[in-house]
Order: structure tokens, then C-alpha cells, then sequence
């Protein structure tokens, strides 16, 4: 379409026109320069996930190295954070419709990864794992190989989530209440969310799930075993969910921006209690105290118990009060940029590579020498990347 008009109204299109794209790029590019440590922070917790779930010898090493805190909890928090920021934008700029609409869009990409990934385990790498009689895969589908219409249906409803694929079903419901609780947040102020959401996560150190599955089943006759829903506690981790959506509704809103510093005894007992459960964790290893169930509970990762959060959030202060430094001394990987802001295709290329690997190669760490470790680990994280690098170029075309 030509526009005709004057050359003064033509020549003043133009500079308004160039003006605001001028505006609109150095808007994006600030954006990107200020929110690239998001996607590198993303890119790390997915790369010790996958260094954590693939079967080798390192696993034991890299999982939890921080402390008694996983990539979980901080990969959760991340893309709550990310969710909370990006849509508060789009509710104040297109209204509170659009964002919601937003939400069900991811819930329904993600969704649609889930099932895949699920179609991809009941078929090729179930049958690679009976050919190469691997039991750490069977045993993982234990429930679908003796119930398999069962399984398959279930699996698609978010009922029955074998281990490795509970995450994103738990990511799923997450997003479709987020609209609801965001939209509350934005009209009505945080308070009532959070006395809610803290309760949930009470309940939750009680097992409050796993009460609610009993109803359930005694009222349908579901035949899903509980054990077989998902290690992670729904009820429980909601509460990090929550929070990441409220830290990243008040950045969008410039609230992070403007806050005063944290005083600096918080600051203090935070990084005292990071060195603490970071020399804990290395001293003793993943297990608090062995033998001690009742500590052990408090640090429990699928229920987040409450020593759990102390270390979680400690640890976030420190970042949040030294992340300036931090980022401006390191410097900028952009591996880890480029998986982080390609996020959920990396996840399931991780899941689908660490599924392989079980069912080609099995568990048993003794049967196979250290450079095939090594070079299991190298090639896996390469195919992440590039997956990464795939995806974004697809996005871009």
C-alpha cells in the first residue's frame, strides 16, 4: 500500500516513523542487555539437570552443588519470575483478556512438548529398553508396560507422570491458575495470595496431596497408583511459583528497581547460612544426616520443606544483593544465554537425550570406563546447545 501526501507530511511521516522504530530498537535492546543474566541463569539450571539426570559418574557430584538446593527449585523460579514480568507488561498494555490468553498459550505449548515427549517414551524408547534389557527404563515405566491404555490415557490427562516427566505437567497447572492468580495480584494486592499460597504449603508438609488422591480414587476407582502421580508435591512447590510470580510482577512494574538494599544483617546471616548448607552439603553429601529421617524431611526437595526454603532464599538474597557485581565481573557465556532463552525445547531435547541413554546404555555406571562418561556428558551438553541454536533460529525466521 503507497501512501500519497505531501513531501512536508511525507518527510514528517518518515522522521516520526524512524523516531519510533529508533525508540522501539534501543527499548528491545535495553531489555536484552539488562535480562541476558536471566537466560544464562536459565541455561545453567537446565545444564545441571541434564549433567544431574543423564546416568554417569558425575551425576552424584554435580547434583545439588550449591547446597541443599537443586536446579529445580531455581529453574521454577526463574520461569515464574520471566512469567510474571512478561505478562504483567502485556496486562498493562493490552489489558487483562490478553494476558490470560497468553498463559493458555504457553500452557498449551507446553503441554503439547509433554505429550510428545510421553509418545516418544511409550514407544521407541520403551521398545529400545526391552531390546537392550535395560531395567533402570522398564522399571521407570514400570505402570505403563502392565497397564498401557491405562498408562497412556492417564499420561495424557496429567495423572500418571513417570519419573523425569513430572516437571512439566507440574509446569502446566501452574500456568493455567497463573492468569487467575496474577490478575488478583494486579487488581487486588499480593496479601490474600500469599496467606493462601503459605497454607497450601503447610498442608502440603502434611501430605495433603496424597489425602486428596485417596478421595478421589475411593470416588472413581482410578487405578493410577499415587506414587505413580509425580514426586513433585503440587501443593508445595506452587509457593515457589507463586513468589517468582510476584518478584517478577514487581520488576515490571519497576518496584525491584527502586527498592532500598537489604540491611546488612540480613545480608550477613544470608551468606552465612549459603557457606553453612554449601559445606554441609559437600561435607556430608546429598543426604542431611543419614539415618535421620525428621531432618532429613526439612530438607526434603519434592515437598520443599522448610530447611529447604531457608537455604533457597538465603541464597537468593545474596544473589539479588551481589548480582550487579556478580554480572558485571563475570563474563557473559552465551551457551548458556542461548539455552536458557530457548528454554523449553532445550528441556525436552535433555529429557529425551537422558531417556536414551537409559534405555540404550542402562544405570550401571561400572560397566562402562570414564571417557565414556566423559564424552556422554560433552555430546549431550553440544546437542543442547545446539538444539538451542536451532530453535532460536527458527523463532527468528
Amino acid at each position: 500500500m503507497v501512501i500519497a501526501c505531501s513531501p512536508r507530511l511525507n518527510a514528517r511521516f518518515r522522521f516520526t516513523l524512524s523516531a519510533w522504530s529508533a525508540q522501539s530498537i534501543f527499548t528491545m535492546n535495553d531489555i536484552v542487555r539488562r535480562r541476558w543474566e536471566l537466560d544464562a541463569l536459565r541455561g545453567l539450571m537446565l545444564v545441571l539437570m541434564f549433567a544431574t539426570h543423564l546416568p554417569t559418574r558425575y551425576s552424584i557430584g554435580l547434583g545439588q552443588p550449591f547446597g541443599f538446593v537443586s536446579a529445580a527449585e531455581g529453574f521454577v523460579m526463574l520461569s515464574a519470575f520471566m512469567a510474571g514480568m512478561i505478562n504483567t507488561r502485556k496486562a498493562d498494555r493490552n489489558g487483562i483478556p490478553a494476558m490470560r490468553q497468553a498463559f493458555l498459550i504457553r500452557a498449551l505449548k507446553v503441554y503439547g512438548c509433554h505429550v510428545a515427549c510421553l509418545l516418544l517414551l511409550f514407544t521407541l524408547i520403551a521398545a529400545l529398553g526391552l531390546k537392550f534389557g535395560q531395567p533402570g527404563l522398564t522399571n521407570l515405566i514400570g505402570f505403563y508396560l502392565n497397564n498401557p491404555l491405562t498408562g497412556l490415557l492417564s499420561g495424557m490427562a496429567l495423572i500418571y507422570n513417570p519419573p523425569l516427566l513430572d516437571i512439566l505437567p507440574l509446569y502446566v497447572v501452574l500456568l493455567l491458575v497463573s492468569p487467575f492468580i496474577l490478575s488478583h495480584g494486579l487488581q487486588h494486592g499480593w496479601r490474600g495470595i500469599f496467606i493462601v499460597s503459605g497454607l497450601l504449603w503447610l498442608a502440603a508438609q502434611f501430605h495433603l496431596s496424597e489425602g486428596l488422591y485417596t478421595l478421589l480414587v475411593a470416588a472413581t476407582g482410578l487405578s493410577v497408583p499415587f506414587k505413580e502421580t509425580g514426586a513433585f508435591e503440587t501443593y508445595a512447590w506452587q509457593f515457589l511459583w507463586v513468589f517468582g510470580l510476584w518478584l517478577g510482577s514487581m520488576d515490571a512494574k519497576g518496584a525491584l528497581r527502586d527498592r532500598k538494599p537489604f540491611p546488612q544483617p540480613l545480608v550477613l546471616s544470608s551468606l552465612a547460612l549459603v557457606l553453612a548448607f554449601f559445606a554441609w552439603r559437600h561435607i556430608v553429601g546429598q543426604v542431611p544426616v543419614p539415618g535421620n529421617e525428621f531432618i532429613n524431611s526439612l530438607q526434603d526437595k519434592w515437598f520443599l520443606g522448610p530447611m529447604r526454603l531457608l537455604n533457597f532464599f538465603a541464597m537468593l538474597i545474596v544473589v539479588m544483593h551481589y548480582g550487579e557485581r556478580i554480572r558485571a565481573a563475570l563474563p557473559r557465556l552465551k551457551m548458556f544465554e542461548s539455552m536458557g532463552a530457548a528454554s523449553l525445547p532445550v528441556f525436552c531435547v535433555h529429557l529425551i537425550l537422558v531417556l536414551l541413554t537409559l534405555a540404550i546404555l542402562g544405570e550401571n555406571l561400572d560397566d562402562r570406563p570414564d571417557w565414556q562418561d566423559m564424552l556422554l556428558l560433552a555430546g549431550g551438553l553440544y546437542a543442547l546447545y545446539l538444539s538451542a541454536r536451532v530453535a532460536l533460529g527458527v523463532k527468528r525466521r
